[in-house]
């Protein structure tokens, strides 16, 4: 085994999901994800992308994503929206409510750390 990962999603199948019905606020938006590592100690990282849609988020983890492509917003309980776009990076930390806003089909890399 390579101690080397390329993010490649053509060398996994898509997980299909959607956010939780309770945590719906417009739209019917569609996730998919494609898990490239899932590593000891609660460590994930791979691509995911949505619709266009708006849900509630809650973090119990620590997630650091980069922003490939689509616009999304991202709103913290009591705070201002946050556009992002292609470029983009951003860490939400465990404690992070507000809501998640995509505006055109967004897709980001990520690491994942429970």
């Amino acid at each position: 085994m390579s101690n080397l990962l390329k993010f490649d999603p053509s060398t996994v199948d898509a997980e299909v999901g959607a956010p939780a019905p309770d945590r719906l606020i417009a739209g019917n938006p569609e996730f998919r994800t494609w898990n490239l590592e899932e590593g000891d100690g609660g460590l994930y990282a791979g691509i995911w992308e949505a619709t266009p849609g708006k849900w509630k988020i809650v973090y119990d983890e620590w997630e650091y994503f980069h922003i490939l492509s689509g616009h999304s917003i991202i709103t913290e309980e009591g705070g201002e929206p946050v556009h992002l776009r292609a470029g983009d990076s951003l860490m939400l930390r465990p404690g992070f409510k507000g809501t998640w806003e995509v505006v055109e089909t967004t897709r980001k890399d990520y690491v994942i750390r429970l």
